[in-house]
């Protein structure tokens, strides 16, 4: 028997106050480069509290031995799991069971043809089995503003990079 999990007590109403940003959750996670010196090939991810604590290879496809997970796979697992959740709020909003509701995310590693760069693509495939297309499309739609990953996709993500002294 499985234990129940209480749901979030997130809501999609206007429940803040403010112009600026007011952060809900943070949390930090560590990499060390083991014995490569490089975070993707040989890392250590930890989290503040322990709850991740993994290693880090380069998939093989780069040339790695693929012992481990890689940066794009975490990236697809956050990226699933939170749209997973933006959908789940608003399909319990309309009264609809988000029960059969599943997210794939596809992360692909790449170059930029503009400046030869890395980048990331992702491709999310939403299955939602019993629920009519049109009533998902205004739902996936609703879902794409709300979860803060697309979000991050479509708009960026503020972000400073700070040298610790």
């Amino acid at each position: 028997m499985h234990e129940r999990i209480q749901l979030p007590t997130l809501s999609t109403e206007m429940d803040y106050d403010g112009v600026e940003f007011s952060p809900i959750y943070t949390t930090t996670v560590t990499v060390h480069g083991g014995t490569a010196s490089h975070g993707r090939a040989s890392g250590h991810a930890r989290s503040a509290d322990g709850a991740l604590d993994l290693q880090l290879r380069m998939p093989a496809a780069l040339g790695g031995d693929g012992r481990g997970t890689n940066p794009e796979q975490l990236f697809a697992a956050g990226f699933a799991a939170c749209f997973h959740g933006a959908l789940s709020l608003l399909a319990r909003q309309e009264a609809l069971d988000p029960a059969a509701i599943s997210v794939v995310a596809t992360v692909a590693f790449g170059r930029d043809p503009e400046d030869g760069g890395y980048l990331l693509r992702v491709d999310l495939v939403v299955r939602w089995p019993g629920v009519a297309p049109e009533t998902a499309d205004v739902l996936l739609a609703k879902a794409d503003a709300l979860c803060p990953y697309a979000r991050m996709a479509w708009r960026g993500t503020p972000t400073t990079i700070t040298l610790a002294r």
